[in-house]
């Protein structure tokens, strides 16, 4: 798969404006590891962490402490600096549990899987060319800012590998069925009536954070440093582990019936243009920012195709029961919509057609309830009406708001959802299974 689509999971190394401010309280705050700071060369490498046996220095940590401020775009105050601290430290480790179980890959495998030299100078000229400069004036930039260049290579080098080594293993086996695409369909169609959001977020894995409680710090503190300027992208690229970190937090419009209850309740609550407080659900904590709001209402689109035995409105029961029985019997030949019309027509005395796509609301009523109550694909008991006795397929639900997603946004929404999860318990499987100490805090000047 082209690269360019596999860099859409990956945080972006960008610049933002007012980033200096935020890096000069590192430089002069960083008391967590008791350093005085005054540029890369001032650092004594005392270990801070081990990860299998692979240390992780001081040096490290404020490294990628100022890379995260940065490319974040916050200003952090002393207060700021654990947290801060904690999240540099976490990445670091997942870092060297990635790096070192591609290579224990590489070599089981006798292939090469780590990204090269030149993979990652591509990737660097790509960020140097989105923030309007070459990659020498990039990497100057971040000089000035006390950022080694080896600092961010290594991070694009492990994310790039990582993220590749995963689509590349799991990516392949992973199979969206039409069932689940018409299921998500079935769901928008239902939520239709109801109102719908374009909403932005940001989530703090507990587990990754430490516990629920270090969860809603991080997530207070973030809240302090938008509300003071910082972009909501950046910091969710940077912080996120949700699946829409690579796209700035971007979850697009969604309804009532896709958010966690708790997160419904936060943003039925607040008014276009607003972040939320900490929203804390089961394993983390949400910062929402709400962009717009839309009131329910929007129609329901529905296609049918219709078998039907013609009796009067007053005819006997014997009849209707016949009738009955004979639509019973056809209904267990039928599967969804694929040859309705062939099947069910060759059967004597019954009529068979495509009834088209029509609004819920224009439905007869007998018509409209078992349509909406059905999912895509299923076929309906005998319903009767004043012409006869009529069995329904549903052949396609849809909403006719525009900002609906078609087939391929949601197979690629439900593709991106379940690598996440693929990809977090893998990781999560490499910390359980590794010898990690993390050691009293250490520095010097």
């Amino acid at each position: 798969m082209r690269r360019s689509r596999q860099r859409q999971l990956f945080r972006h190394v960008l610049l933002p404006g007012g980033a200096a401010a935020g890096l000069a309280a590192v430089l002069l705050l960083a008391s967590p590891l008791h350093a005085q700071v005054g540029g890369p060369q001032a650092l004594t490498e005392a270990v801070v962490a081990e990860v299998n046996d692979d240390p992780i220095t001081n040096y490290d940590i404020i490294q990628r402490m100022r890379l995260i401020v940065v490319t974040a775009g916050i200003q952090p105050t002393a207060q700021d600096m654990p947290e801060i601290q904690r999240y540099a430290l976490s990445s670091l480790i997942d870092e060297r549990l990635e790096m070192q179980e591609l290579r224990r890959e590489e070599k089981e495998q006798k292939t090469s899987i780590i990204a090269t030299e030149s993979v990652v100078d591509d990737i660097l000229s790509d960020y140097a060319k989105q923030n309007h400069m070459t990659t020498t004036q990039f990497l100057a930039s971040l000089a000035q800012q006390g950022i080694g260049p080896d600092t961010l290579r290594a991070q694009l080098r492990a994310q790039e590998s990582w993220q590749d080594w995963v689509r590349g293993r799991y990516g392949s086996r992973l199979r969206i069925g039409e069932d689940q695409i018409k299921a998500y369909q079935d769901r928008m169609a239902a939520e239709a009536s109801k109102p719908k959001y374009l909403l932005s977020e940001v989530f703090i894995d507990a587990q990754k954070a430490g516990g629920m409680d270090q969860a809603v710090s991080e997530a207070s503190q973030l809240i302090g440093q938008l509300h003071q300027g910082a972009q909501f992208q950046a910091v969710a690229r940077q912080f996120s582990a949700a699946s829409t970190a690579a796209n700035g937090g971007d979850a697009g419009w969604v309804t009532a019936g896709e958010l966690e209850p708790e997160v419904r309740e936060a943003v039925d609550n607040m008014r276009p243009g607003s972040l939320s407080a900490p929203i804390s659900v089961k394993d983390g904590v949400y910062i929402v920012y709400l962009r717009e709001k839309q009131a329910g209402g929007s129609a329901v689109l529905i296609s049918l195709k219709q078998a039907a035995i013609a009796l009067a409105a007053d005819a006997p029961q014997d009849q209707v029961d016949a009738a009955r029985a004979k639509l019973i019997a056809l209904k267990a030949q039928l599967h969804g919509c694929d040859n309705f019309e062939s099947i069910a027509g060759k059967a004597d005395g019954v009529l068979a057609g495509d009834l088209g796509e029509a609004e819920a609301k224009d439905l007869s009523p007998a018509f409209r309830d078992a349509a909406v109550a059905m999912t895509v694909g299923q076929i309906s008991d005998p319903i009767r009406s004043d012409q006869g006795l009529h069995i329904l397929a549903v052949c396609n639900k849809r909403s006719n708001n525009a900002k609906g997603l078609d087939r391929d946004q949601i197979e690629n929404r439900l593709f991106g959802e379940q690598l996440q999860m693929i990809n977090k318990r893998y990781l999560r499987d490499l910390r359980n299974s590794a010898s990690i100490e993390v050691r009293a805090t250490q520095g010097g000047s």
